[in-house]
């Protein structure tokens, strides 16, 4: 099995600098390539390609702009491997993670998986306290890696594997973003293929990210997953809707508030207490913890109010998915 690395990447030659260096200490015997797609950057990371030569079987492609799904798809077809290694630029790898990878696709392989994330002790208190909002079971339910116990695990594309026949027989991804990657993993499932979670192949991901930011992605978020219920009905779930219930419910806890019923508030309060407590075992920091607590509100109100947004919009306004959020969808070139 050759391994290909394919990365994409938009105006961020510095983390392609570390990701690289990541790829150079990684403790793996055997031959594999990095394959980079600069996607129609202004700022050009192939002078920092051009260090890694000596050390890395790496191949630089520049593109017109369409997106990081079809810029992978394009790094697939010229990539020479025959198992296909995602991340996205903003990730860093551990030294032992291509040995995991072989371990778990020799004992078991599967077609499509997926894996967790993580952050270093480097990264900000912000980029932390996202990391693990965006991670835990208390906020995402383990949905983006963080458990095991999912009926159909959809990787994410910042950390994903692909075979290079179910890349073929798929055509890879598709042009909306976000939401590629659950799109893909839908269409591998019709398809017949299986995906799963590979736990141990975890990479750092760095999040290069404020709170505006943060805002902007989970609403993006939120808006996608109607489209993706849209086209493939039979795997919408009713937790989905998880976010948009949580802050509609937190406004009428408020309106029974004003008339002495205070149960309901209360209830939000223990589950931000019950947040807080789970976040400082695990940060050991408060104030990570208290980032957390301002990471999750984002979290639920972006993703709830665009989860809301486009279910208006699909399903009372019937509009189609390009016409109703044409920002989710990359021309493809």
């Amino acid at each position: 099995m050759v391994f290909s690395f394919i990365i994409p990447v938009y105006n961020r030659p510095d983390e392609i600098d570390e990701l690289l260096q990541s790829l150079v200490l990684l403790d793996f015997e055997n031959n594999f390539e990095v394959v980079i797609i600069e996607d129609g950057s202004s700022i050009s990371c192939e002078h920092i390609v051009e260090k890694y030569n000596k050390d890395l079987k790496i191949s630089y492609f520049f593109k017109p702009n369409s997106g990081p799904g079809d810029s992978r798809n394009y790094g697939m077809q010229n990539a020479i491997g025959d198992y296909f290694l995602i991340l996205d630029s903003d990730c860093i790898l551990p030294s032992n993670y291509l040995k995991e990878v072989e371990k778990a696709l020799k004992n078991e392989f599967v077609d499509c998986f997926g894996g967790p994330d993580k952050a270093l002790d480097s990264f900000s208190d912000i980029q932390k306290a996202i990391n693990f909002t965006m991670t835990s079971f208390l906020t995402t339910g383990g949905i983006r890696g963080g458990s095991e116990k999912i009926g159909k695990f959809q990787p994410r594309s910042f950390n994903m594997g692909l075979s290079k026949s179910a890349f073929e027989a798929s055509k890879g991804f598709g042009n909306i973003h976000p939401g590629e990657d659950p799109d893909l993993s839908i269409r591998l499932w019709n398809l017949g293929y299986n995906t799963k979670l590979i736990k141990e192949a975890f990479v750092y991901h760095k999040r290069r990210i404020d709170w505006n930011k943060f805002y902007t992605q989970v609403n993006k978020f939120g808006k996608a997953r109607p489209i993706l219920n849209k086209w493939y009905p039979k795997h919408s779930k009713i937790t989905y809707w998880f976010p948009s219930l949580f802050c509609i419910g937190f406004i009428l806890s408020l309106f029974f508030f004003i008339f002495s019923i205070s149960i309901f508030i209360k209830l939000y309060f223990i589950y931000f207490v019950l947040l807080a407590i789970n976040a400082l075992i695990e940060t050991k920091s408060i104030k990570i913890t208290s980032y957390v607590v301002i990471a999750t509100t984002i979290q639920f109100y972006g993703y709830g109010k665009g989860y809301l947004t486009s279910f208006f919009n699909l399903k009372i306004l019937n509009k189609s998915p390009e016409k109703a959020h044409p920002e989710l969808f990359f021309k493809l070139k």
